[in-house]
């Protein structure tokens, strides 16, 4: 339900204020008070398993920087951009899946993989994100750069890739608006699939 918040049906209409309500919500269910029905899942999951209630807060922070943040300067900011919006579903996952009681892995390494799952898995969605959202949109770069068609638009051209990477390969945002496919953007590209297969 997070996640549909930002990327559902309403994403134009969300606002912090409604992450707020969300993220006390949240504070509700893992303090055994529940008001809506479509928490009772969530809450009974909570009531038999030892889950933390930290990767959920990471995830609605994910959120807030979807509503205000389109670009990322580095791979650190994405890194923490995946972890908040991909690797707190890991985290939320493993109390509940568990460990199987013949493993050899230990409970940390189990985490550590969930969290470099999500990065990699999100890494993955913003590649093959930049194709279909850029070819969807009819606009120019120009309105793009000035957000003139407003906050949910410039959510939906959002291509997240490290802005110093894309610099460095002597690229630019107008080129990936562009669809512009030369050597350089398949060496760019091919340094992104990589990073993301390392982490696999």
């Amino acid at each position: 339900r997070i996640d549909e918040l930002v990327d559902g049906p309403n994403a134009p209409h969300i606002t912090p204020e409604a992450l707020d309500r969300c993220e006390a919500s949240l504070e509700d269910i893992f303090n055994g008070r529940l008001f809506h029905l479509l928490d009772a899942a969530l809450s009974d999951t909570v009531s038999r398993f030892h889950v933390d209630i930290q990767p959920f807060r990471d995830m609605v922070e994910g959120m807030r920087m979807n509503l205000w943040k389109f670009l990322y300067n580095n791979f650190d900011e994405l890194y923490l951009y995946c972890y908040y919006v991909a690797s707190t579903v890991g985290l939320m996952s493993v109390p509940d899946m568990g460990i199987a009681p013949e493993s050899k892995a230990t409970t940390e390494s189990v985490y550590n993989a969930a969290l470099a799952l999500g990065i990699a898995t999100q890494l993955t969605n913003i590649l093959r994100d930049i194709g279909e959202k850029f070819s969807a949109i009819a606009c120019s770069y120009e309105t793009y750069k000035a957000k003139l068609l407003g906050p949910c638009a410039a959510r939906a051209m959002n291509h997240l890739v490290p802005q110093d990477e894309l610099a460095q390969a002597g690229l630019s945002d107008e080129d990936i608006f562009a669809g512009r496919v030369t050597d350089e953007w398949r060496i760019f590209m091919k340094k992104q699939i990589q990073r993301k297969e390392i982490l696999l």
